[in-house]
């Protein structure tokens, strides 16, 4: 039987326990942008939308799942991606109702501490039932997010990766 994720911190000395979740509360593109464009944008806990002058971009949060080796529940992040005006769109009328036929193409948008090169990764959302945020897969890349996406990571570099989130 798979085990739960614990650890004592070597930064704060605390224990914890529990599988690693860290959320972006926005996607970065959308912090990147001046202040009189984030007010005329949309920020909400699963939906966002800014115009620049490049035209309207479209996100939605979704959960990024990554195995640890050993252990019952994944790594997880909370993580935005950018959609199509169609995908979004669809997303919004089938908010209540998902469609699980559909699957969303998305852009990555958050740069992940420990990774590096984790921005405009290739994704693809898949709804849940229940009122639970999508999922996002990874398109394969020789990149090192989706090497522990597809292969699981080690109970030590869950806890590495964890206190850089937690302690910087």
């Amino acid at each position: 039987m798979a085990a739960i994720f614990s650890f004592k911190c070597s930064c704060c000395g605390e224990f914890h326990e529990g599988s690693p979740s860290f959320g972006f509360r926005a996607p970065d593109p959308y912090l990147e942008q001046s202040e009189e464009i984030q007010d005329k944008g949309e920020l909400g806990s699963d939906l966002c939308f800014y115009e620049d002058e490049d035209g309207i971009h479209y996100f939605a949060r979704v959960v990024l799942n990554v195995p640890i080796i050993g252990v019952q529940e994944p790594f997880l992040w909370g993580v935005w991606v950018s959609l199509s005006k169609e995908s979004y769109d669809h997303y919004i009328e089938t908010y209540d109702n998902p469609d699980m036929e559909r699957i969303y193409f998305g852009w990555f948008s958050n740069y992940l501490p420990w990774y590096s090169n984790t921005y405009a990764l290739a994704t693809d959302v898949f709804h849940r039932n229940g009122g639970d945020r999508p999922y996002l897969e990874l398109h394969e890349v020789e990149n090192e997010l989706y090497n522990d996406f597809k292969n699981s990571i080690s109970i030590e570099k869950a806890q590495e990766i964890a206190e850089k989130c937690m302690h910087g």
